[in-house]
């Protein structure tokens, strides 16, 4: 038995030699057919014209609707005189005022401000902003053809910050509005203007928002938020579309550095667009007024005064003299309507009252002493507003 297995041992160790010799310099011996790899799929063809060659890929590019609204854009430069201390001034308000009154503390100094504004009319009318051109002895704008001019302030409204300029220049492109269209979140949309004086530029970026307020910008708030980039100079500058449309007039920006963060608000195009022709119409804006200072519903007022909503807003100052004191409108009067639509907050107020025309007669229903009544009033013309 043990010869036995030591045979098949050998014979065994023998047949693998073999093999492995084989296997070694004559592969080809034992007829090993070999599964070829799975070769990588292949990209796709580029798409190629009726001729053959390869066709371009699609890109996007703004540059038709840049360049349609470029030639409307202008830059405008400002100056004005100003008393600046010859000696750093006290913190105390007492002290500061007396060293102000004080001969040869201050000097007359020429100082610059910088902005944009748009060509809205071929016969030479711009539209900008009006903290661009406030208090200003001189203003001139720059066409980006290369064409400078002095120009006059045609009116202004500073509750919507808008202002209007004439220039006496022919061959001017004025730029198209948006119309009817509406602009929603999520448009995509180009500012232009003139940045920090670099000279105009372009930048994109998207609508964030629509109707914001309560910035504290403006009396009357309802701007197109974007994260454009717009920074110190773009003020009065164009907000376009992909067509090359004006949807807004870039106003200001949230800024903790004075750079953009990504957070920049226009007015839009349908409002300036009625501010503006007033103006070229009358010099000024006329809105409706009513002489009170309204004050929103918090829940806690709500509570206290009984009402089951928030909606409406109280009568917290009455102008003794105004519309309002004359119809007997008092303190304390919770406004609910007016002429039967349904008072939200004090913005809504303000917006509803406002294209009210002057001495036109309103019914206002309001709540007082837990009764619900209707007052008539005669709308007044809103008193223009001094910025100090």
């Amino acid at each position: 038995m043990r010869r036995l297995w030591l045979l098949f041992a050998q014979t065994v160790t023998v047949c693998l030699g073999i093999l492995f010799i084989v296997a070694t310099l004559r592969p080809d011996w034992l007829h090993v057919s070999r599964k070829p790899a799975a070769e990588p799929t292949p990209a796709p063809a580029a798409p190629r014209s009726a001729e053959g060659a390869a066709a371009p890929l699609p890109y996007v590019s703004y540059a038709p609707a840049v360049a349609l609204a470029t030639p409307s854009v202008v830059n405008v430069y400002t100056s004005k005189q100003v008393r600046v201390p010859v000696v750093p001034l006290p913190n105390d308000p007492q002290l500061n005022r007396l060293f102000r009154e004080l001969p040869g503390f201050s000097r007359r100094k020429r100082t610059t401000n910088l902005g944009s504004g748009v060509i809205v009319r071929a016969d030479g009318y711009i539209l900008t902003n009006y903290h661009v051109i406030e208090s200003a002895e001189a203003i001139e704008v720059a066409l980006s053809d290369g064409r400078q001019t002095k120009a006059k302030l045609v009116g202004a409204d500073p509750d919507s910050d808008l202002a209007v300029l004439k220039v006496d220049l022919p061959n001017l492109t004025p730029i198209t509005f948006n119309g009817d269209h509406h602009v929603k979140v999520g448009d995509v949309v180009l500012a232009i203007g003139n940045p920090f004086g670099v000279g105009q530029t372009t930048t994109m970026g998207i609508v964030s928002a629509l109707g914001r307020n309560r910035l504290g910008i403006n009396i009357y708030e309802n701007f197109i938020q974007t994260d454009a980039a717009i920074n110190p100079g773009n003020s009065g500058g164009a907000l376009i579309d992909t067509q090359g449309h004006l949807v807004g007039i870039n106003t200001a920006i949230y800024s903790e550095n004075g750079g953009s963060l990504g957070i920049g608000f226009a007015i839009p195009s349908q409002a300036a667009h009625k501010i503006m022709e007033q103006i070229i119409a009358t010099g000024s804006v006329t809105r409706g007024w009513l002489g009170i200072e309204p004050q929103d519903i918090t829940p806690d007022l709500a509570r206290a005064f009984g009402l089951s909503g928030d909606d409406g807003v109280i009568v917290a100052t009455v102008l003794r003299n105004g519309p309002a004191g004359r119809a007997g409108i008092r303190v304390g009067d919770i406004l609910l309507k007016i002429n039967g639509q349904t008072v939200y907050d004090t913005i809504g107020f303000l917006n509803q009252i406002a294209p009210m025309p002057p001495g036109h007669k309103i019914t206002l229903t309001i709540r007082r002493g837990g009764k619900t009544s209707e007052v008539e009033v005669k709308v007044g013309i809103r008193p223009r507003i001094t910025r100090p």
